[in-house]
């Protein structure tokens, strides 16, 4: 399918979905669950009525009889999960995909029963976990009185940095300080090559990491770098032998601990360094939180997140009883909804076709084979067939011939965005592939330098990394980077 074209996909799903219901009254819709349920259908079922059809196809790609296909399967499904992963929200329009999604589930009662339902999936163990514990740059209300209450501080209430925006706050000289907890936010960020000189004005970096990655060599004016265990290494504190947990894209609380000896006995576990950090800077002004304890012993950390975070009562006991339990999730769990009325909501969404101009292509980053987030364990890809490298652009074979190119060719690619100079990776080889047409495709995080900073969805400012136009140019040489590609 044409990058970008997700959300007339779904509209035209549930267009389809509700035709049928015309035409079989009763039999199609969950109505008890839209009546029960939900606020908002009619107005959304008026304006699903209403898409236009040429238009679905023009940003889809896609011709009637695969979309006829699609919803007369999850139209014939007594339960749909609808899952999703950074194909949907690394896109302008993510946000409002996933709205689509929602409202597509609820037309046919998709929340609240066994084997239905919405499951987004999170590379990383914890991203969900992070949010949960209030890791967020907008603390809510809810928490920061639950924080008061159980430590005795007014926590801040201002709005923070998320990650776009920090990178251009250091780039504006707002930000002197910068401290990261694992991750490889330079290769990460978009626009990648813009991060190196945000991170090098501010004053001080400190970074907390397992093994080295780019980051660590991009350093402010001056740089600590800490090591830390592993999640293999065995974690003995003043207590005894430590365990930490994490949470799952399902919102199941996991046990995690370490069973080899450390490399090193001078390494300290992150949790000390944030304690230990805790305790010098925090410790006269806040002397009621014991960052002590909370190193010495981590059951003292889960006893306070029992006591401030809903959903983890009795932590410990649980944790130790079972190794792992599932959250609570009122949609799941009893089809209440985190709504004023507690209803949930049919939305409609404003929709957005990008044309890309003649000669150009749309296009997205993905992950090879071998690889974990920015980190790269080979240079092949078994899913695509790419072997002994990653500097490739994968194009449509049509596209290439349109573009006056061959299988194999050195071409550079130029990615543009109004206003400013254009981002280019040069020398990569074009690989003829089945891409949908109009469409290009490269690795991540080599392709992060052609993402605009600029260009993230306008609702959680997530950069658009699925959707870069770029034209493609003759190269003058092969990058000398990395290794021979064979395909």
């Amino acid at each position: 399918m044409r990058g970008g074209g997700d959300q007339l996909l779904i509209q035209a799903l549930a267009k389809r979905v509700l035709l049928a219901e015309q035409k079989a009254p009763g039999t199609v819709l969950d109505h008890e669950f839209i009546q029960t349920y939900c606020e908002g259908f009619e107005a959304y079922r008026d304006a699903m009525l209403a898409v236009d059809d040429e238009l679905v196809l023009r940003a889809t790609g896609l011709d009637e009889a695969e979309i006829d296909e699609l919803a007369e399967r999850y139209i014939r499904s007594n339960a749909t999960i609808i899952s999703w992963a950074l194909g949907i929200t690394q896109q302008k329009q993510g946000t409002a995909v996933i709205a689509e999604i929602m409202n597509l589930l609820f037309l046919r009662g998709n929340i609240g029963k066994p084997g239905a339902g919405a499951s987004p999936f999170r590379g990383h163990s914890n991203v969900q976990g992070d949010r949960t514990m209030g890791v967020w740059e907008n603390l809510t209300p809810a928490l920061a009185a639950s924080l008061k209450k159980h430590f005795g501080f007014t926590p801040p209430t201002e709005s923070g940095f998320d990650s776009v925006d920090s990178m251009n706050a250091l780039d504006e000289g707002k930000i002197k300080f910068f401290m990261s907890l694992g991750g490889n936010l330079v290769a990460a960020m978009s626009d990648s090559a813009r991060s190196d000189s945000g991170i090098r004005s501010a004053e001080l970096s400190v970074q907390v990491a397992t093994k080295l990655n780019r980051s660590h060599v991009v350093t402010a004016a001056e740089a600590l770098l800490l090591p830390t265990y592993v999640r293999a290494e065995r974690d003995e504190q003043a207590s005894g032998a430590q365990f930490v947990t994490s949470e799952d894209t399902y919102c199941r609380i996991n046990m995690s601990h370490g069973d080899v000896d450390p490399v090193t006995e001078h390494l300290k576990s992150d949790v000390s360094i944030i304690c230990e950090l805790g305790r010098r800077l925090f410790s006269e002004s806040h002397p009621q939180v014991n960052w002590q304890a909370f190193e010495d012993d981590y059951d003292t950390i889960r006893d306070a997140i029992a006591a401030t975070i809903p959903g983890f009562e009795d932590f410990n006991q649980r944790i130790k009883k079972e190794l792992s339990f599932v959250l609570p999730h009122p949609p799941r769990d009893s089809r209440t909804f985190p709504t004023r009325s507690g209803k949930a909501q049919f939305t409609l969404q404003s929709t957005e076709v990008i044309d890309v101009p003649e000669g150009r292509l749309l296009l997205s980053t993905m992950r090879a084979h071998d690889q974990h987030n920015t980190t790269i364990y080979g240079l092949d890809d078994r899913y695509r067939g790419v072997h002994k490298g990653r500097l490739v652009v994968f194009v449509n074979p049509d596209d290439l011939t349109a573009l006056g190119f061959a299988d194999g060719d050195t071409v550079d690619v130029f990615s543009e965005w109004p206003g400013e100079p254009d981002r280019v990776l040069r020398g990569y080889r074009a690989v003829a592939y089945p891409v949908a047409k109009g469409c290009a495709a490269l690795y991540f995080p080599e392709g992060n330098v052609l993402v605009p900073r600029a260009s993230v969805d306008p609702i959680c400012n997530t950069p658009a990394s699925k959707q870069v136009i770029v034209r493609l140019e003759q190269g003058a040489q092969r990058a000398q980077t990395g290794r021979p590609v064979s395909v």
